[in-house]
């Protein structure tokens, strides 16, 4: 190989080596701007991912307090109509209860207008009684029973002491005899008896 082949030779491998360094450098530069893009890129989606989120939750938190002031409004509603109910159910048995006792109210008033002399005394007596008897008649079919408070043992849940006396008859705690009659509805008490006790 003479002196210049080989230069020649040389030549090509040196611009080879220098095409290859160039080409290094080129991709170097290429990868480095791709990593930079793709560094930017996740930023932009995400900023508005995240505005589209507040903007979502923000409809959401309307709506939630949309509904709920509604079910207030609805319940609020709903609970005067009940309290409105319940009244006009009170007063409708109240009424329904009154009536049945408006005929008693009728005998009284007409037993008491009519005069009494020494002779019709008894009959007059009598027909109060016969009253009395209604009303007892009006108050057991409601479920209303008296107490019956003579000769047995002290119990406050039925009795209500006046007194306590001294009495030979009677044992100690025993009722004695009563001067109020109480009442009961199944087994609430209406009102107690009110009784003396011996000691």
């Amino acid at each position: 190989m003479t002196k210049k082949e080989k230069e020649i030779k040389e030549n090509e491998a040196s611009t080879e080596e220098e095409l290859i360094e160039s080409n290094a450098v080129e991709s170097e530069t290429t990868n480095d701007g791709n990593e930079d893009a793709s560094a930017a890129e996740p930023g932009e989606p995400s900023d508005e991912s995240s505005e589209e989120q507040i903007e979502r939750l923000e409809g959401e938190s309307a709506e939630y307090l949309d509904g709920w002031q509604r079910a207030r409004a609805e319940f609020a509603n709903y609970k005067k109509r009940v309290e409105r109910e319940g009244k006009d159910a009170r007063k409708r048995i109240t009424g329904e209860v009154i009536t049945r006792y408006l005929g008693i109210v009728d005998d009284l008033s007409r037993a008491l207008s009519e005069p009494v002399n020494g002779e019709d005394t008894q009959d007059w007596v009598a027909g109060i009684d016969l009253i009395y008897q209604k009303f007892i008649t009006l108050l057991e079919a409601e479920g209303v029973e008296t107490i019956e408070p003579e000769n047995v043992p002290f119990d406050p849940n039925y009795h209500e002491a006046i007194s306590f006396e001294e009495d030979d008859h009677f044992k100690s705690g025993y009722v004695i005899d009563f001067t109020q009659r109480g009442y009961t509805l199944g087994e609430r008490v209406l009102r107690p008896a009110l009784v003396r006790v011996a000691k």
